[in-house]
């Protein structure tokens, strides 16, 4: 088997956390060298490089640090001595760094997002497990031209269908509505199927970060939009009810966004199913096609957030926003 050469870039999360030793509580620590030498003896051949991006918990990552992610990760994948890159990343965000970089990385070579969902210090440590797991995917020939891919708990997973489903369980990343594209079983990779989607890649100089997520519930009014609005947002992401629908009250802050060339795209807050415009009322899904809201496919409002920052960076008009979702 042809060695292969797998670049590792930390960039915090609780993988890289210990308990602080008078108050117990989790804080970051830089143990790279650790990590990376309590694995070695498990993997063969495989050579590892790593990088320091950042040490921060994954609540602290900007759609801004997520863009330099992402050129970093882009000019090491573009060194033809690198087969693939492993990403720590703290589990809050991931799904969206994760995302961020599918979307904007056009390259066969495996990326792959891991982290931990216990510290250092705790009993069960799981992040030299996830670790492996990750190198031995993306060191794998079946990898390739798979887009980021997210490794925790001996599953492989698309970063476009995967989310983080429970605060503490290791099994906590799950892509609902698909399932897993595989499994790591000891040292073997096995691939079930590929990802349903087909990518896009949308790769701007500069993102577009005043992107704010509004949600529907019962009764919910206007006024979260037109403060938005009011205060120059560039776009929304409107977490709407079951099919695509909001409440009548909600109608009059989407028409003034549009009016403002302001893009208004339709997620669902349920957490399987794609929007569409079934019903015609006021406020349902065929009402807001007609008003010029942006349809999203089976995509949670803030990796909807991730594509539409993204998209303004290249776009500006609602037309133009159309094609990109």
């Amino acid at each position: 088997m042809k060695n292969k050469s797998i670049l590792v870039v930390f960039t915090g999360g609780t993988i890289s956390m210990e308990k602080h030793k008078e108050t117990s509580k989790a804080i970051i620590k830089d143990n790279q060298s650790e990590l990376l030498s309590s694995i070695k003896s498990e993997l063969k051949n495989v050579t590892l490089s790593a990088v320091q991006f950042s040490l921060k918990p994954s609540p602290s990552m900007t759609p801004s640090d997520m863009l330099e992610l992402a050129k970093l990760t882009k000019k090491y994948l573009d060194d033809p001595s690198i087969d693939g890159v492993v990403i720590t990343h703290g589990t809050d965000t991931l799904e969206e760094s994760a995302y961020f970089l599918d979307l904007y990385l056009d390259t066969n070579k495996p990326v792959v997002f891991t982290g931990s969902m216990r510290n250092f210090s705790e009993l069960g440590f799981d992040g030299l497990s996830n670790l492996v797991s990750s190198i031995l995917v993306a060191s794998h020939d079946e990898s390739k031209d798979m887009g980021v891919l997210v490794v925790l708990n001996d599953e492989i997973n698309a970063a476009n269908e995967v989310t983080k489903t429970h605060t503490l369980a290791l099994d906590t990343f799950k892509s609902l509505e698909f399932g897993p594209l595989g499994i790591i079983d000891q040292e073997n990779v096995i691939y079930y199927r590929q990802p349903h989607y087909h990518r896009q890649t949308i790769a701007p100089s500069h993102i577009v970060d005043q992107v704010e997520i509004v949600k529907a519930y019962a009764g919910s009014s206007s006024l979260i939009l037109n403060l938005l609005i009011d205060h120059g947002v560039k776009g929304i992401i409107l977490e709407s009810l079951g099919r695509g629908n909001i409440p009548p009250k909600m109608v009059e802050g989407v028409e003034r966004a549009i009016a403002k060339n302001i893009p208004v795209v339709l997620t669902s807050r349920c957490p399987k199913g794609r929007v569409l415009d079934s019903y015609g009322y006021e406020g349902g899904g065929h009402h807001l096609r007609k008003l010029g809201v942006v349809f999203t496919q089976n995509l949670l409002s803030h990796k909807a957030r991730i594509r539409l920052m993204l998209t303004l960076g290249l776009v500006d008009e609602l037309d133009q926003i159309k094609n990109y979702f």
